[in-house]
């Protein structure tokens, strides 16, 4: 099964920072826009931000805005996500996801791109 691969969880004090990064070592989802995602316990999984393919357009969730920073390497194959400022309520199990267009993939991501995830957990 194709999927991406989420890496860089962690534990960390409110107010800190972490960077997670999404690998498609595979190279399977080429021309798609790569969006993080997370899920926290009891809750639906919300949209956090996403990217075009060439790295040009992002898009935020109002609750991270100027909080996180999406971005992709020159390479192509990984997409990272800064984090800073971290509060509790942001503390999820964090996945990312593929789909061909920016404007779909908040809703409508590839069901084959999903990964394991990577846990966040932000103390206060």
């Amino acid at each position: 099964q194709v999927q991406l691969v989420e890496s860089g969880g962690g534990l960390v004090q409110a107010g800190g920072s972490l960077r997670l990064s999404c690998a498609d070592a595979g190279r399977t989802f080429r021309g798609h826009a790569t969006a993080w995602f997370r899920q926290a316990p009891g809750k639906e999984r919300e949209f956090v931000a996403a990217i075009t393919w060439s790295g040009g357009s992002t898009y935020y969730a109002d609750s991270v805005k100027g909080r996180f920073t999406i971005s992709r390497d020159n390479a192509k194959t990984t997409v990272s996500l800064q984090m800073n400022s971290l509060k509790p309520e942001d503390s999820a199990v964090y996945y990312c996801a593929a789909h061909p267009s920016l404007f779909r993939i908040a809703t409508q991501p590839r069901e084959d791109s999903w990964g394991q995830g990577t846990q966040v957990t932000v103390s206060s």
